[in-house]
């Protein structure tokens, strides 16, 4: 990839610099070096400089893994960045991020100028992948938060305005290709997150193509949304009955919502018009009505906030099933998911998305929001397109269970399940167990948190016990036949939510309205000071480091490769990875609080270990280890085979 745009942004920031424009800017100390703290800098030529270094260095080839999506992804460290709010930051220290740019032009807000100043910072924590969420343009009506969510796509091929810095006056587009072109010189790769399977309530296709839309009656006094408009309501006894037949892969004849809620649903409007209010039409019996906008479907007494800003897109037709349930947007039953459904040109038009930005930006790979929740012929047809342009082009899915239909579907990785039991260690040694069984096919993301689940420091008593659980979380997904995944904030111990999505109780959600969570409002990570206490960074170093050192055991994904032994202590982990000529054992304290003391047997009477992590010896006398470990403590030896 050429450094063109690149080059463009240096210009426009030696402008910058010359024009005169100034107000006060900091940036976190951690952003460009090892350490806390704040540094005040001219942004102009603060970024001028971080660009003028990426441009005279030797460009660094992608990491020698084997092209192929497997092999790439398999190899892959990644760091996670929603960029409006990974380099967010009060620049100029009053107390708020604000949504308008500075008196100089450049953004609190987080941007792609910012995230190509971040790249060294990324360099230094052994990432060799980006996942970025989604950048394009999010819409405004019904918005979430002072921002939108970006889940409410305006339109799939604009990038948002918000991520491209004023003071430079240039397109978010330009900025995004900089971006691109910057992670390629330091041998990064891109994955872009794509959402397939809504967009925003005023996105530009309704006008256009109103039948890929769900319409509700408007409510006749001022037109919106009516008051009570919501998820079905289902009774126990349907429950169990949805359960039942899901659980058992029985898509037929799905019990459906009530003829209630059923008959607020309308056929495609025979006219639309775009209002001060929004975009409102005219059903086929006369009445006004609008787009209906999203609540979460699955489970189907799901609680999570609604998604005032979001609307399904309507992927099948079928006038028994014109209305939004967990039937019709993700278990298609099974009337529903036929070929003669299908609404073709739309699913054509979600399948041209990805070589679009292949063509423009030249992206490595995707991960499909919500690709549990779209047609598996419809996922096919995406894979394809793309992977006609570029073979190695990864997919990642958004799903919890690494099973062999995901790779039949053409998947490289999972997220998997891991964030959801890796906060007790009775449900991790169960995970293992099962893993250690059954192989793992499909490589899923070694990570305690992303964007949809609570912070692994969440509700902790203490950020020193965030910390630590943070530690243990990380230093046991290096170790594992998994993607080690950085969700950006955990290396600095971010105690806060992104959004409400999974695991969160009644009590978050009236602690963390929509006003007060990133994903929807603007927000910074606590850079300055990172919770007071010294970043993960060192750690993450060497566990990684040790990673790529034992990369072919840590890797080895078979049956019977991944061991639980037994160890005396229940809040003491310990997993063996089984190798050729030798194995390693790793250990690590679960709990964030307090100390854990065990012990463990081997078949060797007397010798020595050495904890790798520490440089520690440790001794086994009469065939035992003695263990006495700190909150959080992860140890790794290497052990004859």
């Amino acid at each position: 990839m050429s450094s063109q745009h690149l080059e463009i942004i240096l210009n426009a920031l030696n402008r910058t610099a010359k024009s005169g424009l100034s107000s006060p800017y900091f940036i976190p100390k951690i952003w460009q070096e090892d350490e806390t703290g704040m540094l005040e800098v001219s942004p102009a030529d603060y970024y001028g400089k971080i660009l003028e270094t990426l441009l005279s260095r030797n460009p660094i080839p992608l990491a020698d893994t084997g092209n192929s999506a497997d092999a790439w992804t398999r190899s892959s460290i990644v760091y996670n960045m929603f960029v409006r709010l990974t380099t967010a930051f009060d620049h100029d220290r009053d107390g708020t991020v604000s949504t308008e740019p500075l008196p100089c032009g450049f953004r609190e807000t987080g941007t792609f100028l910012k995230s190509i100043a971040l790249l060294p910072y990324l360099e230094r924590l052994h990432i060799n992948t980006i996942y970025l969420l989604p950048v394009t343009i999010p819409g405004k009506e019904n918005k979430k938060g002072n921002l939108g969510s970006p889940y409410a796509v305006k339109n799939p091929y604009r990038i948002d305005p918000m991520l491209a810095e004023p003071a430079l006056c240039l397109s978010p587009e330009t900025e995004f290709t900089a971006f691109m072109e910057a992670a390629r010189r330091i041998g990064m790769r891109v994955v872009l997150e794509f959402v397939f399977r809504t967009t925003s309530v005023d996105s530009d296709w309704i006008t256009e193509h109103p039948d890929w839309y769900y319409w509700l009656h408007a409510n006749p006094e001022n037109g919106s949304v009516p008051d009570s408009y919501g998820p079905p309501v289902f009774n126990q006894e349907t429950l169990n009955a949805i359960y039942e037949k899901v659980d058992k892969h029985d898509f037929a004849a799905l019990p459906a919502p009530s003829d209630t809620f059923k008959k607020q649903f309308t056929g495609t409007p025979e006219r639309i018009t775009v209002t001060e209010q929004g975009i409102r039409g005219i059903s086929p019996d006369g009445t006004k009505c609008i787009v209906a906008s999203a609540f979460s479907d699955w489970p189907p007494d799901d609680k999570q906030p609604p998604w005032t800003d979001v609307a399904y897109l309507k992927l099948h037709r079928h006038e028994s099933f014109n209305y939004i349930a967990y039937n019709t947007v993700r278990m298609y039953d099974t009337e529903l998911d036929q070929p003669a459904c299908a609404n073709r040109e739309l699913w054509d038009t979600i399948a041209g998305i990805i070589p679009h930005f292949q063509e423009h930006y030249a992206i490595d790979g995707a991960m499909i929001d919500m690709g549990h929740a779209l047609p598996s012929a419809l996922k096919t047809s995406i894979v394809r397109k793309a992977r006609e342009n570029n073979p190695d082009f990864a997919f990642w899915d958004e799903n919890f269970d690494p099973s062999p239909s995901i790779r039949d579907e053409g998947f490289n990785a999972v997220f998997g399940s891991l964030p959801f039991v890796i906060q007790d260690p009775v449900y991790i040694r169960g995970l293992l167990n099962y893993l250690n069984k059954t192989g793992v096919v499909v490589p899923f993301f070694g990570t305690g948190e992303n964007h949809n689940t609570p912070r692994v420091c969440h509700n902790l008593a203490g950020k020193e016990a965030g910390r630590n659980r943070s530690r243990f979380i990380f230093g046991l997904a290096a170790i594992l036949p998994a993607i080690p995944f950085i969700h950006s904030g955990m290396e600095i111990c971010e105690s806060k939510p992104v959004n409400l999505g999974l695991n969160f109780t009644e009590e978050d959600r009236k602690k963390w309205p929509s006003e007060k969570l990133p994903l929807f409002s603007a927000f910074s990570y606590d850079w300055g000071d990172c919770n007071s206490l010294d970043p993960l960074t060192g750690f993450i170093n060497t566990m990684l480091s040790l990673r790529s050192k034992y990369e072919a055991i840590i890797q080895n994904g078979a049956p019977g490769s991944l061991v639980i032994p037994f160890i005396s202590s229940p809040d003491l982990l310990a997993v063996i990875r089984k190798g050729c000529g030798s194995n390693l054992l790793f250990i690590g304290n679960c709990n964030p609080e307090n100390n854990a003391a065990g012990h463990m047997e081997f078949h060797q009477k007397n010798f020595t270990l050495t904890d790798m992590v520490s440089g520690t010896e440790y001794p086994v006398t009469s065939h035992m280890l003695q263990l006495e470990t700190k909150p959080g403590q992860c140890l790794l030896f290497d052990i004859p085979g």
